[in-house]
């Protein structure tokens, strides 16, 4: 295997560690991409690669992603993410998890931990008896904590509402045809806000019965989970894994606008430019999603009210007009806009 520096994705990364333990059947990865601005946090994913060298590239292009998302959120904290590799089939177990949080609390700070796909609160609270570099935990009264999902929804939601000012001229999502993948904790919350503001829904999603329950929950329509992204709307929102923007899907796509939670949408760089090059509004995933990181952040900063959480997520449509408008004034992509003004705050520009 190459030398970690020698990835793709690799971009002077601060450090790389790869954890093995035996007894418990861990194999994870922690990379941190920045600390310019605060200890590096992100969540930690539990997923199967089939290649191993996959888990790595996905550590360093998420742990990127960390930084820029909570440098954007105007965060004091930089980015970092780590990675469980799982076994096909296999379950986690309280060891496994145990030795994860050990590993993170190896790293004496460098990464706050969270929760991240594949992973639960419960999860989350195991790791939480090995480190104390972890958020996301359950919280009393009317703090923000535990599943970020809620708040991550609330600002995609917020977000598509900006995409279709900035696309389409109106205020109001009724009427507007958003086209979904994936509707789990994210996409439902979003489908659900949409819905009540009177949006004509699609969705789709790999876990057909979860699909099918929420679309017979809110009269929306059902679609092939890889068959949604040609679909002709008004909105598409991808709202499961990344890189589904590729060359071929950019050139396939029948929408103006492409606002989503799913990370790392653009499967290549060269993507953003196409995506800018058919006259799309692209909202960039690490800004439009940052509410789950915004209340994981403030909770383990002690500033975990609702209304400091929400007032923070609310803030999101106002950083994207910022790219959007930069955008059309210097003809560069939004994508390629938000790289920009992410790497000048953590001391990259």
């Amino acid at each position: 295997m190459s030398a970690v520096w020698d990835f793709a994705d690799f971009d002077d990364h601060e450090h790389v560690h790869m954890f093995r333990d035996r007894a418990s059947g861990l194999t994870a990865v922690i990379a941190v991409h920045s600390t310019h601005l605060g200890p590096g946090a992100g969540g930690v994913r539990y997923w199967h690669y089939p290649q191993r060298k996959a888990a790595i590239t996905d550590a360093l292009r998420l742990s990127r992603g960390m930084s820029y998302k909570n440098a954007m959120a105007g965060l004091p904290m930089g980015g970092a993410k780590g990675v469980i590799l799982a076994d096909e089939g296999a379950e986690k177990t309280p060891a496994m998890l145990a030795a994860f949080g050990r590993a993170v609390d190896s790293l004496g700070g460098a990464y706050v931990t969270a929760e991240d796909v594949g992973m639960s609160v419960a999860d989350i609270v195991a790791i939480s008896h090995e480190t104390k570099y972890v958020s996301g935990l359950p919280v009393a009264g009317d703090a923000v904590g535990g599943d970020p999902g809620p708040q991550t929804a609330l600002g995609v939601y917020l977000g598509i509402l900006a995409a279709i000012k900035q696309g389409l001229g109106t205020d109001s999502a009724k009427g507007v045809r958003v086209a979904i993948q994936g509707v789990g904790s994210v996409g439902g919350g979003v489908a659900r806000r949409l819905a009540a503001d009177g949006a004509i829904l699609t969705l789709a999603d790999v876990n057909l019965t979860r699909a099918k329950a929420l679309a017979d929950e809110l009269g929306a329509e059902l679609a092939d989970s890889a068959a949604i992204m040609e679909i002709e709307a008004d909105v598409l929102s991808p709202n499961a894994l990344g890189a589904i923007l590729t060359e071929d899907s950019i050139a396939k796509l029948r929408v103006p606008i492409v606002a989503g939670g799913a990370n790392n949408q653009l499967a290549t760089a060269a993507d953003g430019q196409r995506v800018h090059d058919r006259g799309i509004v692209y909202a960039p995933d690490y800004v439009i999603n940052a509410g789950g990181i915004i209340n994981v952040a403030l909770e383990y900063l002690g500033q975990s009210s609702r209304e400091e959480v929400e007032n923070r997520i609310r803030q999101i449509p106002g950083r994207l007009a910022d790219i959007w408008a930069e955008s059309k004034a210097s003809g560069t992509p939004a994508s390629v806009v938000a790289d920009r003004m992410a790497q000048k705050l953590i001391g990259r520009g």
